[in-house]
């Protein structure tokens, strides 16, 4: 018999497995540029609560993790401040992609190619339950907002800029 909603195997489900993380997993019909605002909608929950996994370089071009509320974006000059270093952007879809080893919009920070630093916005960890993604386009987990810290050792960041 078969499940509903399997959840596919991606470098980040194993991840989530081998550090005993529960999690639910959540598929929904990826849109292309679609973003967080899909997922929620698909998912029935607040924008607030689906995390977007973004990632940035620094002067040196050295690749971090940064996890925003979907309903959000970073303030690049704030993030810089708090981390500390020069200056902070996105990197371009290719690069981000040859860091984690996950195309651009299914973008875990579990499971990543390189090992990264992740910066969480600080509010996200105090969310009850949060969905972000699984390793796959159309596909998100939710998660208790703590494994962040406990499993990823995210740095709280206070960066966040309403969209």
């Amino acid at each position: 018999m078969s499940k509903p909603e399997h959840a596919p195997e991606t470098p980040a489900t194993k991840f989530l497995k081998a550090n005993k993380v529960s999690f639910t997993p959540h598929l929904y019909a990826y849109e292309e540029h679609g973003g967080t605002r899909v997922s929620a909608r698909e998912l029935g929950v607040d924008e607030h609560a689906v995390v977007k996994t973004l990632v940035f370089e620094d002067e040196n071009a050295k690749p971090l993790i940064v996890l925003m509320h979907g309903d959000c974006k970073v303030s690049t000059k704030e993030l810089a401040r708090q981390i500390p270093c020069k200056k902070v952007e996105p990197c371009k879809p290719e690069v981000a992609n040859r860091h984690t080893g996950f195309l651009v919009g299914g973008t875990s920070p579990f499971g990543t190619k390189k090992a990264m630093p992740v910066f969480v916005e600080r509010s996200i960890l105090e969310l009850p339950l949060i969905y972000i993604n699984g390793g796959k386009r159309g596909f998100l987990v939710g998660i208790d907002p703590a494994i962040l810290s406990s499993v990823l050792k995210a740095k709280p960041v206070d960066a966040a800029l309403p969209n």
